[in-house]
């Protein structure tokens, strides 16, 4: 079965830099959309950003220009790397998984099939 494993997160200060890393295992990325996710305490989560199985990348308005989403495809890997960070970024992202057996050049935030466990990013000085 789909297993995916969040790695990277930690503290940082604010204005510093942190990459993600979501490890897929039982399927290739040519097959699924990986979509990064958060929640922080006492909000409702919320989409971050997501890649397609064809590569197609969308960002949340909030973090559109510092963050930036890329896939390995040899290593089964998705990465956020996460530039110029902000207290208000703190929270656990998760990344999960969506099927798009055909490929797609598109990407959402719903109908995710597989989720990761998360890990914790802690923005502060």
């Amino acid at each position: 079965q789909l297993q995916l494993v969040e790695s990277g997160g930690g503290l940082v200060q604010p204005g510093g830099s942190l990459r993600l890393s979501c490890a897929a295992s039982g399927v290739t990325l040519d097959y699924v959309a990986i979509v990064w996710f958060r929640q922080a305490p006492g909000k409702e989560r919320e989409g971050v950003s997501c890649i397609s199985s064809s590569g197609t990348t969308n960002y949340a308005l909030s973090v559109r220009g510092r963050f930036t989403i890329s896939r390995d495809n040899a290593k089964n890997t998705v990465y956020l790397q996460m530039n110029n960070l902000k207290p208000e970024d703190t929270a656990v992202y998760y990344c999960a998984a969506e099927y798009q057996y055909g490929g797609s050049r598109y990407c959402d935030y719903y109908g995710m099939d597989y989720w990761g466990k998360g890990t914790l990013v802690t923005v502060s000085s």
